[in-house]
């Protein structure tokens, strides 16, 4: 049966791991289960930021300007 992960090697200055060991030993967590968490968050974040960078994109080429996106939105719903 193949191996479900990959370990890779991550290189980290000296603070940020004193920083994620306080966190593993706070939450009971290991460091493979932080740093996939850590991980997970930007890549989640760094998706929204293209759906969000993508809607000003689309906004601007329609001459949509900030204070109406809220009543577009409203409109379309009802």
């Amino acid at each position: 049966m193949a191996r479900m992960t990959k370990t890779i090697t991550l290189s980290l200055p000296p603070e940020m791991v004193e920083k994620a060991e306080e966190i593993m030993r706070e939450e009971g967590r290991t460091r493979s289960e932080l740093f996939r968490e850590a991980l997970r968050r930007y890549i989640e974040e760094r998706e929204w930021r293209k759906i969000y960078r993508y809607g000003e994109k689309k906004a601007r080429e329609r001459g949509i300007k900030d204070d109406q996106v809220e009543d577009i939105i409203d409109a379309r719903r009802r």
